[in-house]
């Protein structure tokens, strides 16, 4: 086990309200999209969004990440009128039913994350950590909501043919650097670092990363880990996104041996279940 205990406690404010990081959170993933990668967690149909919702604050979500633009490699075209009306539909429903549950908005596009958070929507999720929209720094900025990096190269149609690192970590940590240099500038406090399993490196890599994954301290910020039933997991098993549940909850307790703070997943009782026993051993 690698040894975290020199990271600082680590707090931010959402909803008006001191979010304490002490403990790692969950983030159950709500796509309202048919095209995921994980047939499990495809909600096309209005119907779905709520009892999705209710079902995962019920296992114990502490944050539920809306997405209605699929990103995985080869996915769909979502324009940006289309991604607004699900998207704010989605926040508006979960938001009605449960006032107190933290709303994460997934979207590359500044357009949306400015009609997401008047929706309702309490922190922008951005796979494409400020490359895929130029406007979407100053807008997270303007907006003063929590703002989660995640570290790509490309988009999602170019990103695995630019998977080539002579350091792995070392870059990422450069990339990353200049990026959160430059939101603290335009006066954003709250960051979120996601270092981006899947996006921009090959399985191999991913593996180097999780190992490697308490070298993002330096950044003082919240870890996200989004492992969740990726293909790092069921290509090396050879079983199928459907049979990654295992797998999954494998890698999730190896992240937060090595320091995540947020757990990105599609099951968020067995998360939910997985926190519960890292925080007693840990003592």
């Amino acid at each position: 086990m690698k040894d975290t205990a020199n990271i600082k406690d680590q707090s931010m404010q959402v909803k008006g309200v001191l979010l304490n990081f002490n403990k790692p959170l969950t983030m159950g993933v709500l796509n309202i999209t048919g095209d995921s990668f994980y047939a499990g967690s495809r909600n096309a149909f209005k119907e779905q969004y709520l009892p999705k919702a209710l079902k995962m604050a019920a296992e114990g979500a502490d944050i539920l990440d809306i997405g209605a633009y699929s990103t995985r490699p080869g996915a769909n075209e979502v324009d940006e009128l289309t991604e607004i009306k699900k998207l704010t539909e989605a926040i508006s429903i979960i938001r009605g039913a449960l006032p107190g549950m933290i709303i994460s908005a997934d979207t590359f596009r500044a357009s949306v994350a400015r009609e997401a958070v008047a929706a309702g929507a309490d922190i922008i999720n951005d796979i494409g950590g400020g490359t895929l929209d130029d406007q979407m720094f100053e807008t997270v900025a303007a907006l003063r909501v929590p703002y989660i990096l995640m570290h790509m190269r490309g988009n999602p149609q170019t990103m695995n043919s630019k998977a080539v690192y002579a350091d792995l970590v070392g870059e990422i940590v450069f990339e990353l650097s200049e990026k959160v240099n430059r939101l603290h500038e335009l006066g954003v406090a709250d960051i979120i670092i996601d270092p981006g399993f899947g996006f921009a490196k090959t399985a191999l890599q991913n593996f180097e990363l999780l190992k490697r994954l308490d070298e993002l301290s330096i950044f003082n910020a919240p870890i996200l880990a989004g492992l969740s039933r990726k293909s790092m997991i069921w290509r090396t098993l050879k079983i199928t996104p459907d049979e990654a549940l295992n797998g999954t909850t494998a890698l999730n307790m190896v992240a937060l041996m090595n320091g995540a703070k947020i757990l990105r997943v599609h099951d968020v009782k067995e998360a939910s279940e997985a926190i519960q026993l890292w925080e007693v051993y840990k003592g």
